[in-house]
């Protein structure tokens, strides 16, 4: 018991939060014994209760898993087991190297409409920004150029842009924009697409697919995440009203902040992106 005590101790404020494990007595027949309730089951519900009652905050770190497991009266295994489904919950993330973190919620962005990512989130009363990153007439490289066509693809606008949700860095997007003159305006607080309107250019549609990646070296340097974290992919063309595509699109979307969810219906499919909570 004494070297319980001191494990609670150690669970305070600043980096490490104060869980109020509330751990006294359970192997004696407690919460976490009860018949046909695993521990790690339990211990998962009783954290994520603190998750989502705000106890937890998001991005507070979780003390040391021996320390949490010497807390619990439980195996490292058994802990582990109860982290693993946390995380699978989208309530924890697990960072090699640096701990277990509270998950930041998972904000939406509607993959059925023509709003812009940051329009989307914005709708939904997230706090969106942009930083422009680069913004120049350039070659587009091969497969741009492939999905743009016309005589006019071989020099275009290339707009490079990060977007921080509540002001970190969530999504790296890469655009290459044709046949409008964009070079001077000032797109951090301007949705291109309204740019595009403003100058007479009608979007029509779009197609979009999205994929699973990881992040390379570069975006992870952007995006302040390990290289390796998972990411989506999402590779967006819209067109104009005759058809003719306008903008080719790469976003590099941070998997441990944005989720894919669908609502479906007799009246059709509806999908976003989804912020857990």
């Amino acid at each position: 018991m004494r070297g319980l005590a001191a494990g609670r101790a150690r669970l305070r404020s600043g980096t490490r939060v104060a869980l109020g494990l509330a751990c006294r007595n359970r192997a004696a027949g407690g919460e976490l014994s009860a018949p046909r309730t695993p521990k790690y089951q339990a211990i998962a519900a009783e954290l994520a209760a603190k998750i989502r009652g705000g106890e937890l905050a998001p991005g507070s770190a979780l003390p040391p898993q021996k320390e949490l497991s010497a807390a619990y009266g439980v195996t490292l295994a058994t802990l582990r087991q109860a982290l693993r489904q946390l995380e699978d919950d989208g309530l924890l993330s697990q960072q090699p190297g640096r701990g277990t973190f509270v998950a930041e919620p998972r904000a939406a962005y509607r993959l059925d409409s023509l709003r812009g990512f940051a329009e989307d989130l914005r709708a939904q009363g997230q706090t969106v920004s942009t930083q422009i990153l680069g913004q120049a007439l350039r070659r587009p490289p091969a497969w741009v150029a492939a999905r743009l066509g016309g005589a006019d693809a071989d020099r275009v606008l290339r707009l490079e842009r990060l977007r921080l949700l509540a002001g970190r860095p969530a999504v790296h997007q890469l655009s290459w924009v044709r046949g409008v003159d964009l070079v001077e305006t000032d797109l951090s607080g301007t949705s291109l697409y309204a740019a595009l309107a403003d100058r007479g250019v009608v979007v029509h549609r779009a197609s979009e697919v999205v994929r699973p990646g990881v992040l390379d070296a570069v975006t992870a340097d952007l995006l302040g995440h390990p290289a390796g974290t998972p990411a989506f992919v999402s590779d967006r063309i819209t067109y104009g009203l005759d058809d003719t595509p306008l903008v080719v699109d790469r976003a590099t979307i941070l998997g441990t902040v944005l989720e894919i969810r669908t609502e479906r219906a007799v009246t059709g499919l509806s999908m976003q992106w989804s912020r857990q909570g």
